[in-house]
């Protein structure tokens, strides 16, 4: 009985020791599909005029909060491992690693802008946006901001990616606009559109990541503090 009664002992304590060694599983704030729209402030500049992020938070910002001036679709693997896709000057239409994203965003003092995360309120088809968005990797950035070509900026893949059974779009378009609030175009869009021999597609259908925040079928879910996507229990 004596031995018996050590045995169960011994089991107890090494259950207990194997228990407190474990450490807190890593839970992710973020799900398959998640959308994530990176912010700056209105008046934010990074002293160049013909800086595309500036332009950009001129063109599409409001008189005052945060100015979303870019958004990418978020992938998590089956090992948790976090992807992002999206269409940049840098990479154009691609998939990378969420630290190569990190990366590619930190400002100049090393900080990151805001990075909001929203989730469709119905995300059931979360993983089959997901593959939509894969199949437009490989895809030039969109320089020419217009619908009818192969090309693809920010917003406009999420919105080609982002299509219900029907393939009608979730997100909305509007008419897109380029001019500052005094009614001038910015720097960076004239030499751009100089650049490449084309007009200024004022009034053009397409989208922005600011308009596309404010979509009702958006919630916000998260802001992540210092590039974060994980949370420890």
């Amino acid at each position: 009985m004596k031995s018996r009664l050590l045995l169960w002992l011994l089991s107890v304590c090494l259950l207990l020791t194997y228990s407190c060694s474990r450490k807190p599983q890593s839970t992710l704030l973020i799900q398959n599909g998640d959308l994530l729209f990176v912010g700056l402030p209105y008046d934010y500049t990074l002293g160049d005029s013909t800086d595309m992020s500036s332009a950009i938070t001129v063109a599409t910002g409001e008189d005052s909060g945060i100015n979303y001036i870019h958004v990418a679709i978020l992938e998590v693997d089956d090992n948790d491992s976090v992807w992002v896709i999206d269409a940049t000057l840098k990479h154009g239409v691609d998939r990378y690693p969420f630290s190569t994203f990190l990366c590619d965003f930190t400002l100049d003092d090393g900080s990151y802008p805001q990075l909001d995360v929203m989730r469709l309120k119905d995300n059931t088809k979360a993983a089959d946006y997901v593959a939509n968005a894969k199949t437009y990797c490989g895809r030039a950035y969109d320089l020419y901001f217009l619908p009818n070509n192969d090309e693809q900026y920010c917003s406009e893949l999420v919105r080609n990616a982002y299509r219900n059974d029907t393939s009608s779009y979730i997100f909305s378009q509007a008419p897109m606009n380029f001019q500052a609030p005094d009614g001038t175009f910015p720097p960076y869009w004239v030499y751009l559109f100089k650049l490449i021999d084309q007009p200024i597609p004022q009034g053009e259908m397409g989208t922005n990541p600011n308009s596309m925040s404010k979509e009702p079928c958006l919630m916000k879910v998260t802001s992540l503090v210092n590039g974060e996507v994980r949370t420890e229990n």
